[in-house]
């Protein structure tokens, strides 16, 4: 039986893979928010005079959101590159020790 150990990834392709999703999700949200504010502006009748007042709210909800999901997704996108350091020699050589192997 195949080793478990090989299944498993390693914590920078962990996070890779959630910070893709996360970014991805963002995206999409974004796309259907942005979507949302542009029928409403476009293709929603309105009355001649003013907007309704159920149409002001629903684009006011649509902008804060996409205020909050630019944001976020800029976020996520930039402590995409604060990388974690990579460990010297010399800490990985105590780390074997202290975990009980002494082979490389």
């Amino acid at each position: 039986m195949a080793s478990k150990n090989k299944d498993r990834l390693s914590q920078e392709e962990i996070k890779a893979r959630l910070m893709f999703l996360i970014g991805a999700v963002l995206s999409f949200v974004f796309l259907i928010v942005t979507l949302g504010i542009t029928y409403a502006l476009i293709f929603v009748t309105q009355p001649i005079g003013a907007q309704a007042p159920n149409d002001a709210a629903f684009i006011d909800l649509l902008k804060t959101l996409a205020i909050f999901l630019t944001g976020s997704l800029g976020g996520v996108l930039a402590s995409n590159g604060l990388k974690d350091k990579q460990k010297s020699e010399y800490e990985k050589s105590i780390e074997r020790r202290l975990g009980g192997s002494d082979t490389p």
